[in-house]
């Protein structure tokens, strides 16, 4: 659990700041679940330049409450949270200051996001809470208001635990959280997860992922784990502490992310997703009258293949959907065995490519559409799909061919240049495996949006 929190201060000399205004949200790591703002009395002037910058002067803090009357609430929402803060040195200071003149002292493990930021997103050419979340595409209101500003370091950090591909925030949290180290009851942690779409991780008290996995109902599969009597799941119900998820919004975002993250923390109970999940590719060849045949084959390592598939049955009912939609002659795509016409001819559904009726060049062009369609190597786009909220998206980023990873932007932001949306990216590593799920989920939902560049 996370406060993430701004305060806005009176300026002067240090440790002599008073506190004008403060905001913190806690956070569960995917949405805000309590908050508290207000402004503050500091009993002492504000500087010049601060009541410019934030627009906060000493008549709008006439009436409000003294340091002593919020301190008991800021104890509550913070208690067994990680405090997060943009510059969260001088945040944690100026509250540890406050406490001290009540006879109080007050600790909390603390995040810095402007630490995270400069080594998660190393390219970025200032790490001020304005610049970074403009070239992030992080919407603010409020600039310079405990609120507004609480309130973008909540996206950012958001944004941050995305690309925390290491799991290392998350491992650190559960290791702080001493509820966790006892092990907890398996109906209790089914109960506090959701029925989103998403990736969650299972772990062992000391933090390490044990096993991963994705679903549409995260709820529902992680309760399939803890009633199954299959051994694997028995083990797993023996070793787990907590599960931890990641919403994702869109099944191929949760679908790549399973792939990458079993590959890069390897858990010990994820044995069949390391190994590459398809048998079957789709190839092209020109036969001896100079027409493009389509063909279904093992892969073989040698050649690349147009898309790939996870088994021949799943391979063979492309081929046959594919013909029959455009109509391809069986014939030139291994259908139907023949020396004369094929049978879609005899049903008008092929054009006579079989027999020679059909010229090479008009059925060819017809053909290398389909390959354009469903060549990686020579795709140029952006994948639009499902988002976390109603009012987010996300975008899957794929440049000549490479996989670049996926990002989330919102609907009130829209990502008009490629700069901002590299950016907001989780850059992942392309593979075969990644391009066979997202080959295969773009040949399941025809619906999608697709953005070529």
């Amino acid at each position: 659990m996370y406060a993430i929190l701004d305060i806005e201060t009176t300026g002067g000399k240090y440790n002599e700041e008073g506190i004008t205004e403060i905001a913190i949200y806690k956070f569960d790591g995917h949405e805000v679940i309590d908050q508290f703002i207000s402004l503050v009395n500091p009993e002492k002037e504000i500087q010049a330049f601060v009541v410019n910058l934030t627009g906060i002067n000493s008549k709008m803090l006439r009436n409000a409450p003294k340091f002593y009357e919020i301190a008991k609430r800021i104890i509550e929402i913070t208690k067994d949270c990680i405090v997060v803060a943009h510059n969260s040195q001088f945040d944690n200071r100026i509250l540890k200051t406050e406490f001290k003149r009540l006879g109080y002292e007050y600790k909390r493990k603390t995040l810095c996001t402007v630490e995270l930021a400069k080594a998660l997103l190393p390219d970025q050419s200032s790490y001020s809470l304005g610049k970074l979340t403009r070239s992030l595409g992080i919407p603010v209101s409020g600039r310079h208001r405990a609120a507004g500003d609480a309130m973008a370091t909540v996206k950012l950090f958001k944004l941050l635990l995305a690309k925390d591909l290491q799991k290392i925030i998350i491992k650190e949290s559960i290791k702080s959280d001493t509820k966790l180290k006892i092990e907890p009851r398996l109906f209790d942690i089914v109960e506090q997860l959701p029925t989103k779409t998403g990736v969650y991780y299972i772990h062992k008290g000391d933090g390490e992922i044990i096993y991963i996995g994705k679903s549409k109902n995260i709820k529902k599969r992680v309760n399939q784990h803890f009633t199954s009597q299959a051994p694997k799941a028995k083990k797993i119900q023996l070793l787990v502490a907590t599960v931890t998820y990641e919403y994702t919004g869109s099944e191929l975002i949760a679908l790549l992310k399973e792939s990458e993250e079993v590959k890069r923390n390897k858990p010990i109970f994820n044995r069949s997703l390391k190994r590459t999940s398809f048998s079957h590719g789709l190839y092209s060849f020109i036969d001896d009258n100079g027409y493009t045949n389509l063909k279904i084959d093992q892969i073989n390592g040698k050649e690349t293949p147009i898309t790939t598939f996870s088994n021949y049955q799943s391979a063979k009912s492309f081929l046959n959907r594919t013909t029959d939609e455009q109509n391809l002659c069986q014939k030139l795509t291994g259908i139907h065995l023949t020396n004369g016409s094929c049978f879609n001819y005899s049903i008008k559904q092929c054009f006579g490519a079989c027999i020679a009726e059909e010229t090479k060049i008009d059925y060819n062009k017809r053909v290398s559409k389909i390959i354009n369609k469903h060549n990686f190597a020579i795709q140029n786009m952006v994948i639009i799909d499902r988002g976390r909220a109603i009012d987010e998206r996300s975008a899957i980023l794929i440049e000549n061919g490479v996989y670049k990873g996926f990002g989330f932007y919102n609907l009130n932001y829209q990502i008009n240049n490629l700069d901002v949306l590299q950016s907001i990216i989780t850059t992942t590593e392309h593979n075969r495996d990644t391009q066979h799920i997202i080959q295969s989920y773009l040949r399941r939902n025809k619906k999608l949006k697709i953005v070529n560049l």
